[in-house]
């Protein structure tokens, strides 16, 4: 099975805590968790964010970036973005998860986040917690 990690997993991934989702980490083989190109591109964000420790952070995110694979947006993305809005057009939600959630849909991949909140209501998306 694989999962794609949204950005919050990422984050807690490099920051190696908590332990228990380092350990599920290592259970894995290469290609078996994989990250959007929309999280890296946020992931891009917290580095540029303060150059005080640029350097360690970039050095931190390649270090991640060597265990998984970044998938890229596609048409089956737009189309399954298009549909997931759709569903909950009546409320709020972040473009970028949205993005996040599409990616995860139309590939048939199990999202893991520390938010589940932000991806509920969305029409064939699974998500789990390993938080």
């Amino acid at each position: 099975m694989r999962y794609l990690l949204d950005t919050n997993i990422c984050i807690h991934l490099i920051q190696r805590h908590p332990p228990e989702l380092l350990r599920r980490f290592q259970e894995f083989n290469y290609g078996d968790l994989v990250i959007s190109v929309v999280t890296l591109a946020e992931l891009r964000h917290g580095v540029e964010r303060d150059p005080s420790i640029k350097r360690e952070a970039e050095r931190a995110l390649d270090d991640l970036l060597a265990y998984l694979p970044v998938l890229p947006l596609d048409n089956a993305v737009a189309v399954q973005y298009g549909v997931l809005a759709a569903a909950v057009r009546d409320r709020r939600r972040d473009a970028l998860d949205r993005l996040i959630a599409a990616h995860a849909a139309s590939l048939g991949l199990t999202l893991i986040t520390n938010n589940e909140a932000d991806f509920r209501d969305y029409p064939g998306l699974i998500v789990e917690n390993w938080v």
